[in-house]
């Protein structure tokens, strides 16, 4: 059994698979070269698309609870309404060994010239150098930070996503769970676009054999390296969300993933297991996509679908 790729997606992606018949990836331990190769194709993929001009970006400083200084990001529409209105914590992906907020200029800025609805960027520090609970515990001291500096920037603090990809749809999922049990900051929806969620999907899954353009695109050897900390039975639900043991309480979710993703089957079950505890749920699953594909194969008419359904959540909540 094999899956094909959506042919407008299979082309758009040709070129990139042509680069890569000839290459050989870093081995899964040399953390520095995988930042190197992945985070040149995340900056391609970001400056492709043109950046709005109606979008300003502000820098600011978060000092955490063990005295490390994190970058903070703030993407705001100029002109926007002077009563408060609704943001989003963003985190970025990245197998949670690579990225940074500046990778991510380009579609922070169009996600919010779109949708209206502000976005702060946080520049969680990264494993391996910071292992769990780091990453898990600066996403969810940016989300305190935004609730705290909420009026300053014109938000309502009921109207508060969190919002990421990949690694960083791992964090806001892990930050809604530590919100929760905290009692802390009110979270209006999880947004969690192809989420890393598992830390045990580490045996193959025999079906999954693209049946065109040779190699798929995903994150799965940064994966791999990111996870290799946690596969022991211990693994806390704010490391790894998909062993929550109860997700009763959980904010509503918006979840999206491709069919051909290795995230697929445990976005799936999450977003399944999220509906029997009664929290309310958007769910998609696109055929024929790979990881992340609608950064480089943005022309295509179900990249469109998937941008514009994440702008709409953004501009709804």
């Amino acid at each position: 059994m094999s899956y094909s790729y959506d042919p407008q997606v299979a082309e758009a992606l040709a070129p990139v698979f042509a680069a890569m018949a000839g290459t050989t990836p870093p081995p899964v331990g040399d953390v520095v070269a995988r930042r190197a190769a992945l985070e040149g194709l995340i900056s391609h993929s970001d400056t492709a698309q043109p950046v709005p001009s109606d979008v300003t970006l502000t820098d600011h400083r978060l000092v955490t609870a063990d005295g490390a200084t994190l970058r903070l990001r703030w993407y705001a529409r100029t002109g926007a309404a002077a009563e408060p209105g609704p943001a989003a914590v963003y985190y970025h992906g990245g197998g949670m060994i690579l990225g940074h907020i500046d990778l991510f200029d380009g579609s922070l800025a169009r996600y919010v010239s779109a949708s209206g609805t502000p976005v702060l960027s946080v520049d969680y520090r990264r494993a391996p150098e910071h292992p769990h609970p780091t990453p898990v515990e600066d996403a969810y001291a940016g989300l305190v930070w935004l609730h705290e500096h909420a009026a300053r920037l014109g938000v309502d603090p009921a109207r508060i996503a969190v919002f990421g990809d990949s690694a960083g749809g791992g964090l806001a999922a892990a930050v809604s769970i530590l919100a929760r049990d905290r009692q802390g900051p009110a979270i209006a929806k999880q947004v969690l676009l192809m989420p890393m969620l598992d830390d045990r999907n580490l045996t193959p899954d025999p079906t999954w054999r693209p049946s065109c353009c040779g190699r798929g695109t995903t994150t799965a050897p940064a994966g791999r390296v990111a996870r290799r900390r946690r596969r022991r039975t211990d693994v806390p639900a704010t490391a790894a969300p998909a062993r929550v043991a109860d997700p009763t309480g959980l904010p509503p979710a918006y979840i999206e993933v491709g069919q051909l993703d290795i995230f697929r089957d445990e976005d799936m079950t999450y977003a399944l297991r999220l509906s029997q505890a009664g929290v309310p749920v958007e769910f998609h699953l696109h055929p024929g996509v790979p990881h992340e594909f609608e950064g480089l194969a943005f022309t295509t008419d179900v990249a469109r679908r998937v941008i514009a359904d994440r702008v709409r959540v953004l501009a709804s909540l």
